[in-house]
């Protein structure tokens, strides 16, 4: 067994992540499903959030200022991946379809999208883990509306 001690500036709870996430590293577990109960996913997923979706969507998920108000370019900001957006108004392919491919290549005809594909920046078990974090953010309410949304209804 690990021992922990406690110092002056690190905590037992810092270390202890620290050490969940170099275990992550090296698991071999694949994820095929945006699933907010899947804690091995959620904790995958946060940090992939935060490298590859937080510079545009927030820290927070509270995405762009003025996100619903078309930029110069004819693209929207980026939205809110928390309640307040629309993320949780689309079932998981098209979550994961957006993602991987990019906006543009999923958009509807006429509508200009800034999403960048990540399809060669992550796998597509990295994208689910990370739409499992984003999830698993949603209120309760949110994730019960978008799973009957994935269900066809």
């Amino acid at each position: 067994m690990i021992q922990i001690k406690k110092y002056s500036n690190v905590s037992r709870r810092s270390v202890l992540s620290a050490l969940a996430l170099v275990a992550l590293a090296g698991c071999s577990e694949s994820f095929t499903a945006a699933d907010a109960s899947n804690n091995a996913a959620v904790v995958a997923g946060k940090p992939l959030y935060g490298e590859h979706c937080a510079s545009c969507h927030g820290e927070n998920l509270q995405g762009q200022p003025d996100w619903k108000i078309t930029n110069a370019d004819g693209t929207l900001p980026a939205p809110p991946h928390d309640d307040s957006g629309h993320t949780w108004h689309h079932p998981d392919g098209l979550i994961f379809n957006y993602t991987k491919n990019g906006g543009q290549a999923t958009a509807p005809e006429g509508f200009t999208s800034a999403m960048p594909a990540f399809k060669d920046a992550l796998t597509d078990s990295q994208i689910w883990a990370t739409l499992s974090y984003i999830k698993s953010r949603w209120s309760l309410k949110a994730q019960m509306r978008q799973a009957r949304m994935n269900k066809g209804g």
